[in-house]
């Protein structure tokens, strides 16, 4: 059955809603960003999981041909975590996630040059203004002192798994249900941050009741509605315009930070944020006429 064309945007903006959410958490959780990151997918697997059983057995049924593209999706989403989470702690959280969202530009160089996605003019542009006025939004400190230190790399190196999983995911959508395919890439991507931390000597247990609401609220907010709402969405969009429209995550952690972590917007960033809202706009409309791009769902998978 063909879904209403409204809910895939309705979905990418609750999820971009909930997304922007995640670096507060991991601000407010007194513990190593990876630790965060594993309570994180921990917590949402449970949900994921009791959610999953509840559905008839043949909306369980997973095809093992495929089941690769979850099993890569599960790890890009662990390395982005784990690598964006560490990452703050050798930078300012604002350069972290400038850097981290790079990753729209190589979605759309993939999609441009191996997958042979006819991208306009327009949507160049649209990438170009979206990214930049991300730079104005968050990257003030670091445009005004550039340097590739550890954090800026680590967080470049997220970018790039970050990528991964949007192209993955447009792929692995059309094989599995939002449900089906999220819950598997959550349940990996928790395997491997827990084996991560282990390895790292990070402790799992200990921490304050505050510390542990942020990891209850990452779960269920930042992972189960954000990764859901945006697995939808990337079932029914290209990767290629959903990745740039995630542009709209850390222009909204700058405004919730006003009011939940006492930060201020200096006017260069006001302006950054209506730069952004303009590129998404472009990148948007520039993707309405049909493109020779690869059919995003050759299965009757349609949740």
């Amino acid at each position: 059955m063909n879904q209403p064309k409204i809910l895939p945007y309705l979905a990418l903006v609750s999820g971009i809603l909930a997304l922007s959410l995640s670096s507060l958490f991991v601000r407010w959780a007194d513990a190593p960003g990876a630790v965060t990151s594993f309570y994180r997918m921990a917590v949402a697997s449970l949900v994921f999981l009791v959610i999953f059983l509840r559905q008839p057995v043949s909306a369980r049924r997973i095809e093992r041909r495929w089941l690769f593209l979850p099993l890569l999706g599960g790890l890009f989403t662990a390395l982005d975590h784990a690598t964006w989470a560490t990452a703050i702690n050798f930078t300012r959280v604002a350069n972290a996630t400038l850097m981290n969202n790079l990753a729209p530009l190589w979605v759309a160089l993939v999609a441009f040059l191996i997958w042979r996605e006819r991208l306009s003019a327009r949507f160049w542009l649209g990438l170009v203004m979206a990214i930049g006025g991300a730079a104005l939004v968050l990257g003030s400190d670091f445009l005004a002192r550039p340097q590739l230190n550890q954090g800026n790399l680590l967080a470049v190196l997220s970018s790039l798994f970050y990528a991964a999983y949007f192209l993955t995911t447009q792929r692995g959508r059309a094989r599995f249900s939002t449900l089906t395919y999220v819950f598997l890439i959550t349940v990996v991507a928790s395997l491997i941050l827990l084996a991560a931390n282990l390895l790292l000597g990070n402790p799992l247990w200990g921490y304050s009741t505050p510390t542990l609401l942020a990891f209850l609220g990452a779960g269920l907010i930042s992972q189960v509605i954000g990764y859901f709402s945006v697995g939808y969405a990337l079932g029914h969009l290209p990767a290629s315009l959903v990745s740039p429209t995630m542009i709209a995550q850390p222009v909204l952690t700058a405004l919730m930070a006003i009011p939940l972590a006492s930060e201020a917007l200096l006017p260069p960033q006001w302006i950054g944020g209506i730069i952004v809202l303009s590129g998404i706009y472009l990148v948007n409309i520039s993707r309405q006429k049909p493109t020779n791009a690869p059919l995003q769902n050759p299965s009757p998978v349609q949740q």
